[in-house]
């Protein structure tokens, strides 16, 4: 089903290969992300850095937000429909991670910023407890960004309808305009901020890399890389229009297109944050080594 309301099926052939590539994609990513998960519980030196406290939590809702899609897809070739209590469970859990990625990827950012700029505070300021509190906020604005859209609904529609099956897609349970007018606005002022943030961070940073030691060139780099990983979280925001505008050009392919896009913008931005610090950072990378060489 498109953005338009349309529904489009695929025959079976096509319908097991997209599935097939999407949960492999799933499981090859979320094992990825569970042993840097593993890692992080097995060792006490990354529970006592707010750096790899953050970085948790962005795996997390990566796995969260990848499971729930690929869940949202395969039931919709299975059943079609869903309930809408189960769609809203499905969105609420889907929404607050796409909202935490960006919100986050701009705390590591700032984090970075102070290690480079202000080392010799950099232990009492980023403290593991004030952490802590960064990522209560970040639910909170992540909460606070789905709740109006829930109590709009409970308070416009009708009891039967949160008993009824729909094709589970946020304007099919959100269908009010200002719900929509309030959403654009809502991810508008976040891709704002948190460019803000990240453009801010990345120039202070530069500037102090030139003079600097090869750590803060490393973070400049680092930096560099979460607004990389932005760019592919937001990308998600895009992904009607885009959507729209191939089919618009392309409408012999719209099935192809829509399943493209979507693996573009939902699968592929989770395939960054592995790479941040399970490969670059030499703490990570040490014992991923030995646990995907099954070794002790």
């Amino acid at each position: 089903m498109n953005s338009s309301g349309i529904v489009v099926r695929d025959n079976l052939k096509t319908a097991v290969l997209k599935n097939v590539i999407t949960v492999t994609l799933c499981i090859a990513i979320n094992y990825i992300n569970a042993t840097l998960v593993y890692t992080f519980i097995r060792h006490e030196i990354f529970k006592m850095t707010s750096r790899y406290v953050l970085y948790i939590h962005l795996v997390l809702n990566d796995m969260s937000l990848l499971t729930v899609l690929t869940l949202v897809q395969v039931l919709s070739y299975i059943m079609y429909s869903l309930n809408v209590w189960l769609c809203i469970v499905l969105l609420f859990i889907a929404s607050i991670a796409n909202v935490n990625n960006p919100l986050t990827l701009a705390v590591m950012a700032f984090e970075c910023y102070i290690a480079v700029c202000f080392p010799l505070r950099h232990a009492q300021i980023c403290t593991v407890r004030r952490t802590c509190i960064v990522i209560s906020l970040v639910w909170f604005i992540s909460v606070l960004g789905f709740l109006p859209d829930l109590f709009v609904a409970l308070a416009t529609e009708h009891l039967g309808f949160f008993n009824s099956r729909v094709f589970c897609l946020r304007q099919s349970i959100f269908r009010s305009p200002v719900l929509i007018k309030k959403d654009t606005i809502f991810k508008a002022v976040l891709l704002v901020t948190v460019c803000i943030i990240l453009i801010y961070t990345y120039f202070k940073i530069l500037f102090t890399a030139k003079s600097a030691s090869a750590d803060a060139k490393k973070a400049r780099n680092t930096v560099l890389l979460h607004s990389f990983q932005l760019i592919l979280s937001m990308l998600t925001y895009l992904y009607n229009p885009v959507s729209m505008g191939l089919v618009y050009f392309f409408p012999r392919s719209a099935v192809d297109i829509f399943f493209t896009v979507a693996i573009t913008v939902n699968v592929m931005p989770r395939l960054v944050s592995p790479l941040v610090y399970g490969i670059r950072d030499k703490e990570f990378r040490k014992y991923l080594k030995r646990y995907f060489r099954c070794q002790r």
